[in-house]
């Protein structure tokens, strides 16, 4: 994706987590004010560590004791760069939803943090709370009822200005939402108009324009366009890059569409049942995969060469998917995976660059939780 500034795009030795550099803050005045700092590109913007959701399952009506927990993300961390896209991919259930509302600060964290300009947002409340949710938006995943069907356009786009005078006057207000509509590709003249007279890829632009009122840095999308026909997701990811560009967005990206991913985003993360697979540039993702999920996931997507699709080998994997509440101990792939060995079931491997690549300058060494990471040939159309 180019920049118009100039400015360097993140290179594919981005690593997955780098040194936090916690902000000096002693009163939420000083707080409020660091998140106004400026990042610079390439720099990180958003760092999760070991972030965990835990859900309680429990028993009983009047006295209630908890019996288990269903854990839907449980310990995995990466960084975000300021104008990088970070895609998540992965199977439903496993958890990509989940982090996308931990990082809005709408689900609590049983455990982690999550670092925004130096600043753990978990614990934030108050004003400094506040001003991260301005500079951290999100575009929902369904277009037809993420939109309040009793609002106008004007309505909907203009709320954040409620909530935040300061970014447009009252007097203001009208023209901004205008000029949001216009940003977007559809028609100023349609700012009385209520949801149910566009459709869906119209609806999700509106949406996108609600993201961007209030001029956020970050913006979490989470499955944008699988709701939409192909030509209108075509239509609204050439938009949302357009205005990445534009406004130096950074995206985290979340999506079961492999093609779309490798398309938009400049890392890729792979997870299941929680954990956090595999994560490289996309050329390492999608060119050389190591671990044998993601190797999987790529050997389904269709290929349009009938030549290609002849010789291609498929990745059929067995059984079904464990259950979030009991996982498997140590790997949790195992259960499915054809090179599962007694190690996996006894050791949980860590996200790390494979012993066999450390030393070498190939697109495989990049980060992957496998115990035994190798390539694999995958012909794939993503």
């Amino acid at each position: 994706m180019a920049d118009p500034t100039g400015a360097a795009e993140p290179t594919d030795a981005t690593p997955n987590v780098s040194q936090v550099e916690v902000a000096d803050v002693h009163s939420e005045a000083e707080a409020v004010a660091a998140l106004d700092a400026k990042v610079d590109r390439g720099e990180p913007i958003l760092q999760v560590r070991d972030l965990t959701k835990h859900f309680p399952l429990t028993q009983g009506v009047l006295f209630k004791r908890q019996v288990g927990a269903v854990k839907a993300v449980d310990g995995i961390s990466f960084d975000l760069y300021q104008g990088e896209t970070l895609g998540i991919v992965g199977e439903s259930g496993c958890g990509k939803s989940t982090v996308a509302k931990l990082l809005m600060n709408l689900e609590r964290a049983t455990a982690g943090e999550i670092f925004y300009k130096g600043q753990d947002i978990s614990k934030l409340s108050g004003k400094a709370l506040k001003a991260v949710r301005r500079n951290i938006q999100m575009i929902f995943q369904d277009p037809y009822t993420s939109l309040n069907p009793r609002m106008t356009v004007g309505d909907i786009i203009g709320e954040p200005f409620d909530i935040h005078p300061e970014v447009a006057p009252k007097g203001d207000r009208r023209r901004r939402v205008k000029e949001l509509l216009d940003v977007v590709g559809l028609n100023p003249e349609y700012i009385n108009r209520y949801p149910h007279q566009f459709s869906g890829g119209q609806r999700q632009r509106i949406g996108i324009a609600r993201g961007l009122a209030l001029n956020p840095e970050v913006i979490i999308c989470d499955e944008p366009v699988s709701a939409l026909d192909v030509s209108v997701q075509a239509q609204v990811i050439n938009l949302m890059e357009g205005l990445q560009n534009e406004f130096n967005l950074s995206y985290l990206f979340i999506a079961h569409d492999l093609s779309i991913v490798r398309h938009i985003s400049d890392r890729v993360g792979v997870m299941y049942l929680g954990k956090m697979a595999e994560i490289g540039s996309d050329e390492q993702i999608y060119e050389h995969p190591t671990h044998p999920y993601t190797q999987a996931l790529l050997s389904a997507v269709p290929v349009p060469d009938p030549e290609a699709r002849e010789h291609r080998e498929r990745i059929i994997l067995t059984g079904d998917v464990p259950s979030p509440a009991n996982p498997p101990s140590g790997c949790r792939f195992r259960t499915r995976c054809w090179k599962a060995q007694d190690k996996c079931a006894e050791e949980l491997p860590l996200l790390a660059i494979p012993e066999r690549f450390k030393d070498s300058d190939t697109p495989a060494a990049h980060e992957s939780a496998c115990h035994f990471a190798e390539e694999k040939d995958v012909v794939n159309a993503a």
